[in-house]
């Protein structure tokens, strides 16, 4: 996909730069937790230092947390284009598309590196064994030989900031895009729009349903296995469906891939 929009000069638009900045985040997402597991796995070592801890869970945090904020601003995107088609040039400029992308990474690295920092500083007096198979701070703390209720309720906040707010303004732009499309007269329109939108809505739902479960419930309504079957979802399928998702289900990227890999196979013979 990165590669797909970067080549492609149909695809130089603000919907599909924002498009790549999600597959690299996905990628680098994916790249944080599975390999080590994978290693872990198939060497029967299941040991990690603390300085990877914090690293893994830093990229982590920052990906989880810049993720849902870039969804919100691809939402905002489709929602001008939809319902104010005229202003779009202006409201989804060059900068301004590169601000959001800016914004999502700066904010989401921030957050993550307060978080990390705070939890590689808490003093651990109990077993070493983490009970997930990647450094979440959430399966970090019951090791704890202090009070961490105050941290569990800043994680709380933190999720409601970079969760919750930007799926609120997803609901609201989509609800509007809805009510915008059913007044839409052309048909061609309306199937257009609804294609591209409900591409956005499967993968948001992918990505908000299991971290909101996990996240905005108190540790004790939940178990280490509940969390862990979840994780799978948020740190590997969802990374690993979003391409495949946004390929399949738009016309614009699978003629892009006929475009540039047909090309590719002509040189090349």
């Amino acid at each position: 996909m990165i590669h797909l929009i970067r080549v492609d000069p149909r695809l130089h638009s603000p919907m599909y730069f924002l498009l790549s900045q999600l597959s690299l985040m996905d990628l680098m997402y994916i790249s944080t937790t599975v390999p080590k597991m994978a290693y872990n796995f198939l060497s029967g070592q299941k040991s990690i230092t603390l300085l990877g801890c914090g690293v893994q869970s830093f990229f982590f945090v920052t990906m989880s947390c810049s993720e849902g904020l870039l969804l919100a601003s691809m939402a905002y995107d489709r929602f001008v284009a939809i319902c104010h088609p005229l202003h779009y040039p202006t409201r989804m400029s060059k900068t301004m598309c590169l601000k959001m992308i800016i914004g999502s990474w700066t904010l989401g690295s921030i957050n993550s590196l307060a978080h990390t920092v705070y939890a590689l500083h808490i003093p651990y007096c109990h077993s070493r064994s983490i009970n997930h198979f990647f450094c979440d701070v959430p399966a970090m703390l019951p090791l704890a030989c202090m009070d961490t209720w105050v941290y569990e309720y800043m994680i709380f906040v933190s999720t409601f900031v970079f969760l919750l707010f930007p799926f609120l303004g997803i609901t609201t732009s989509y609800g509007r895009i809805i009510f915008a499309v059913f007044h839409m007269r052309s048909k061609e329109g309306k199937k257009k729009a609804f294609t591209t939108c409900s591409t956005h809505l499967t993968v948001v739902t992918f990505y908000y349903a299991p971290f909101t479960y996990t996240y905005l419930q108190p540790s004790s309504l939940r178990s280490p296995t509940e969390d862990k079957i979840l994780a799978v979802f948020y740190t590997i399928f969802t990374p690993m469906l979003n391409p495949i998702i946004y390929s399949l289900r738009n016309k614009e990227v699978l003629g892009a891939m006929t475009r540039v890999f047909g090309t590719f196979s002509s040189s090349k013979s």
